[in-house]
């Protein structure tokens, strides 16, 4: 018995960019009720297949097909006529309207001719209790966290009637607790017959809700084949093109000389009372969920966020009345969560984007050396290896885990003796990730202080060398490296604080 024609086929595809084969005869297909997950290191095509998938690119050579039928998707109207949603890894939100708005955008629910804005807050309601959110669907989407954006961006794509779902890492800015929604979701989808393409650098959550694996290596298919036949270490094996081998063990470091000092910081309505204290050449974590106010606190660490009451010290020097280029200058950066938002200029170059920080580190007289810019510019390029034509290649043309590595070399540049890192591997292939560590671990053996923000559980224990707990805006636990375990950081996550005033020396 013959199978049935897939639903949605790519035959052949190639994309060219000026300077760049994005993808090089590439052959993918998704069949009804399967979730097919593409795998591949940061610049393996990997959104540029789902883009031709969406009709937001077209191929350059090649043909889609549908059912078995030829398919022209010149437009994403197009792929929503057909029945194609999408879920994008860089979030497609108009902040200055409201969730429902959102959702709805461009697909409005009429009657008689007028916006049903009644019917659209209905379905907008039962997606979020779907989904297991109590966002109010009347607030703008500018005014939530990043994690609460996700969401709404997911809703966006439910709310069509859609065969086909691609998802771009939709669990980037999510929990634990809304994984695990999400993917009930995603089994619902399958048994209903929708096929899904599955994009994420989580492997153990491709083991867990994938059928089908298809491995891309610079633009082209190295290999697909059933989930159930594969494991981790094989998929890093094609992804990379080189043998697996676990992580090396971490090896604990001590400061002793303390750099930062936070004493009785709030924000209002976000950060209670925290405390805090980190040494030179420490690796700390601060592990929570969503919501849990970590990143109002980095933000009120580097002076982007107003502070109610507290203290912020930097090498015994209070900082908190300064500006965010004065805490710059002082020390103290910050890699944010949302590189698109707060870390990147989209219409500068990678290279220009890099240099933004340091402006004055690369000026002699009030004039930009050029040669020292380029100079510094080829060495972050080379130490973190970011996949570019070369510094001047648009910012917006690399994947997304090449301009993560461009903002976190953007305030290495700066030296910083405390360097924030807000979710630092959000949207990082596992290569990347581990040279992204090995970075860090680098940093806190020179000396600088290293505070970053993760809800990825493997991502603290292999990293840090204490983790502090949030959860509700407060300091709900500290451990050293001796007293990590999952276990214990779930439990301090979920807890009510309101009752808890951790001090975490």
């Amino acid at each position: 018995m013959s199978q049935a024609p897939a639903l949605l086929r790519a035959c052949q595809v190639t994309k060219r960019y000026p300077g760049t084969l994005a993808l090089d005869a590439v052959d993918f297909e998704v069949r009804r009720g399967e979730v097919h997950v593409l795998i591949g290191e940061n610049g393996a095509g990997k959104s540029t297949l789902v883009k031709l998938l969406a009709g937001v690119e077209q191929p350059t050579q090649g043909c889609l097909e549908s059912d078995g039928h030829p398919i022209t998707l010149g437009s994403t109207r197009d792929a929503a006529a057909a029945g194609i949603g999408m879920i994008y890894q860089e979030l497609s939100l108009f902040p200055n309207l409201s969730v429902v708005e959102n959702i709805f955008m461009a697909r409005e629910r009429t009657r008689g001719g007028v916006i049903d804005r009644k019917a659209e807050n209905q379905v907008a309601r039962s997606l979020m209790k779907k989904l297991e959110q109590d966002i109010d669907v009347a607030t703008l989407v500018g005014d939530l966290p990043l994690g609460c954006q996700q969401i709404v961006e997911i809703c966006r794509a439910l709310a069509r009637n859609v065969r086909v779902l691609l998802m771009d890492e939709p669990t980037s800015a999510l929990s634990p607790s809304e994984i695990e929604v999400l993917f009930r979701v995603i089994r619902e989808l399958k048994a209903a017959g929708v096929g899904i393409v599955y994009i994420s650098h989580k492997l153990e959550e491709l083991m867990e809700i994938g059928d089908r694996v298809t491995v891309l290596r610079d633009g082209r298919l190295v290999e697909s084949a059933a989930i159930a036949d594969v494991d981790v270490s094989w998929i890093i094996d094609r992804m990379t093109g080189r043998r697996w081998a676990p992580p090396e063990e971490h090896q604990e470091r001590t400061g002793h000389e303390e750099v930062l000092r936070v004493e009785h910081l709030s924000v209002p309505g976000r950060v209670h009372d925290v405390s805090l204290s980190v040494c030179a050449g420490e690796l700390v974590g601060v592990y929570g969920l969503m919501g849990a106010g970590r990143t109002e606190l980095f933000e009120a660490l580097a002076g982007s966020r107003a502070v109610a009451t507290g203290a912020i010290l930097l090498s015994g020097r209070r900082i908190d009345h300064l500006p965010v280029r004065a805490r710059i200058s002082q020390g103290l950066a910050l890699v944010p969560e949302d590189r698109q938002a707060a870390g990147l200029i989209p219409t500068f170059t990678l290279g220009r984007n890099m240099t933004l920080a340091s402006l004055g580190a690369h000026s002699r007289h009030g004039l930009m050396s050029n040669t020292d810019e380029a100079a510094s510019v080829a060495r972050m390029i080379a130490q973190l290896r970011i996949k570019t034509t070369g510094p001047d290649q648009p910012i917006t043309s690399l994947s997304g885990g090449n301009q993560q590595k461009a903002v976190i070399s953007k305030y290495l540049l700066t030296k910083p003796r405390v360097l924030l890192m807000d979710e630092p591997s959000r949207g990082v292939d596992v290569g990347a990730r581990a040279e992204i560590f090995e970075i860090a671990r680098k940093l806190a053996a020179d000396g600088v202080a290293i505070v970053f923000a993760s809800s990825d559980l493997h991502e603290v224990l292999t990293l840090a060398d204490r983790v502090v707990v949030m959860a509700g805006g407060r300091l709900s636990a500290s451990y050293s490296r001796g007293e990590l375990s999952e276990q214990h950081l779930m439990a301090a996550a979920c807890a009510k604080p309101e009752s808890l005033h951790v001090n975490a020396q």
